[in-house]
């Protein structure tokens, strides 16, 4: 009885090692290869993405133009002046930017925060950033100021810094009068691009006034405002005034599109006009 049940019978082998191992060429034992079947051309989650294109490189919107290298990382100086100061020391003479370090013979500290102005940078998400009380002292220098002992007190340079940013702000609202008549162009409005003093060049204008007796003007700016792609230049003269304290509005302003473009000829013969008939 054990043989019987330990060793079946040899045809059975045979049979069943036939059924074990089927011919190689017998298709129903080969390994099926899976079909790739593509989806209806209407099923939205198969359709191609479209293609992304950037916009041709005249588009001004899309032009993006170095700005001043000072303004890059003005804003650590704005929200936490040590910060800043602290952030830009260079690592190579642990010596802070040259712009924000005190002058050798210097006779007392001066402040390194920076105050965020209301005028709006081009190619910028945010605005631009006045120079701080170190920075304007570095410039004055490096323009031939000499400092004298009784020259300047650590707060009149704070009350420099207050003036000078009051008159810049007092410029981009008369800039935002007279591009007002441009609102339907440019309804994003203006942005400022660049600007550059130009104190020793009068205008025709303001060589006129001298010529019928007015005094020149101390300094004259010259800004450049891109209008939403169109850059328009606008002069500035700056006039002696009497100060107010409580604002710091000191100048006098002469603010008006130059006399380079028919535009620009247009607007100004429009508010000559308003103000003769006014």
């Amino acid at each position: 009885m054990g043989a019987s049940l330990s060793t079946p019978d040899a045809p059975t082998v045979r049979a069943e090692a036939m059924m074990a191992a089927p011919p190689q060429g017998c298709p129903m034992h080969q390994e099926a290869q899976p079909v790739k079947v593509s989806p209806p051309s209407e099923c939205p989650m198969h359709q191609a993405q479209p293609v992304k294109v950037s916009p041709p490189s005249e588009c001004p919107m899309h032009k993006a133009e170095a700005g001043p290298a000072h303004q890059d990382r003005a804003y650590e100086f704005v929200e936490c002046p040590m910060k800043g100061a602290t952030s830009d020391i260079d690592p190579a003479n642990m010596m802070p930017p040259p712009n924000q370090k005190p002058a050798p013979d210097q006779p007392f500290s001066l402040s390194t925060s920076r105050q965020e102005s209301t005028i709006p940078r081009h190619s910028a998400e945010k605005n631009w950033v006045y120079p701080s009380e170190q920075m304007f002292w570095n410039a004055m220098l490096r323009k031939g100021w000499r400092w004298r002992e009784d020259d300047l007190a650590a707060q009149d340079m704070t009350n420099i810094i207050k003036i000078h940013n009051k008159n810049n702000e007092q410029a981009w609202q008369e800039i935002l009068k007279w591009e007002a008549m441009h609102a339907e162009e440019c309804p994003c409005g203006p942005t400022l691009k660049r600007f550059g003093g130009k104190a020793k060049e009068f205008s025709p204008r303001a060589r006129f006034r001298h010529w019928m007796g007015y005094e020149l003007p101390f300094d004259r700016h010259d800004w450049i405002v891109d209008r939403c792609g169109k850059e328009v230049r606008y002069v500035i003269d700056y006039y002696d005034g009497e100060i107010d304290k409580d604002t710091y509005q000191f100048s006098i302003l002469d603010v008006r599109p130059a006399f380079d473009s028919l535009g620009a000829v247009w607007d100004r013969m429009k508010v000559a006009w308003w103000r003769w008939t006014s």
